[in-house]
């Protein structure tokens, strides 16, 4: 990647977050810390890796995200609005009774959503019937899914990681946001998952870890990820940091479902300028 579309995916981020904390500030609840976390990745894939069309969402070739950490909508629904799912402006509508952007993502409601989320540890199972029915229909398209490190505490993300190797699921790429943090404080204290890398790659999987705010090394683990048929699933394990971009909120997991105040929102926004 040239030094000036990194430029681009850079403020293009920057302008993401800005957009991830005004909703959640004007909303009165919601997660930052985690939507903070995962917006670079999100910004490589759907602007350097996926193919996707916003004036047919439902193109049948199109790749699929599965967002399982589905309390950092705020992030995705940034995405979306920027990418040309739906107006921009209805960002502002986040969490309000009747409005399509809820606290968790309905795929019924909203352009660009492939899958309802929120109860943590069933995204990987959806991507994996995801990516098994494309090898079963003989279509090209890539299955994405992004999971939170505290979510793999759940037992029902291991059954998913045997799975996808048993049945070749190499169109299938899981993300960790590993942003280290969850809603009870440090994931190493409420329950230690690591060390990853070595766990997925056990399980049968390609498995590799990268700064996952560091736009050019995140786009070339994808590429690495999606060349040739190797057989076998792929995991990215995305070193980030939780409440990224905004100093008081970094590493600090009392970000991880709190709204921030005006004055809050205002000295985050100055930092993001």
């Amino acid at each position: 990647m040239k030094e000036e579309a990194r430029e681009d995916l850079r403020n293009l981020a920057r302008e993401l977050r800005r957009d991830v904390l005004t909703m959640i500030c004007e909303a009165g609840s919601g997660h930052p810390g985690g939507s903070l976390s995962v917006i670079d990745l999100l910004t490589v894939l759907y602007w350097r890796v996926m193919r996707h069309d916003p004036e047919r969402p439902d193109w049948p070739e199109r790749d699929r995200l599965v967002l399982s950490k589905g309390h950092a909508c705020p992030a995705l629904y940034a995405v979306l609005a920027r990418a040309g799912y739906f107006p921009r402006e209805r960002l502002w509508t986040l969490r309000r009774l009747g409005s399509p952007l809820q606290g968790h993502p309905d795929r019924l409601r909203l352009p660009g959503i492939e899958a309802s989320t929120g109860s943590l540890g069933q995204g990987l199972s959806i991507a994996v019937g995801m990516a098994l029915a494309g090898k079963m229909d003989r279509k090209s398209c890539r299955v994405f899914a992004v999971l939170g490190d505290g979510e793999l505490q759940e037992g029902q993300c291991w059954e998913a990681f045997m799975s996808a190797p048993k049945f070749g699921l190499d169109r299938l790429i899981a993300i960790v946001d590993s942003n280290g943090g969850q809603i009870d404080g440090h994931v190493k204290d409420v329950m230690n998952v690591e060390p990853l890398p070595e766990k997925f790659r056990s399980f049968g999987w390609d498995a590799v870890e990268v700064d996952g705010h560091d736009f050019a090394a995140v786009e070339r683990v994808f590429e690495s990820a999606l060349k040739g048929a190797s057989g076998r699933p792929h995991v990215i394990v995305a070193r980030t940091v939780k409440g990224k971009g905004v100093s008081f909120m970094e590493n600090d997991p009392a970000w991880h479902g709190k709204a921030p105040k005006k004055d809050e929102l205002d000295r985050a926004l100055k930092e993001l300028a």
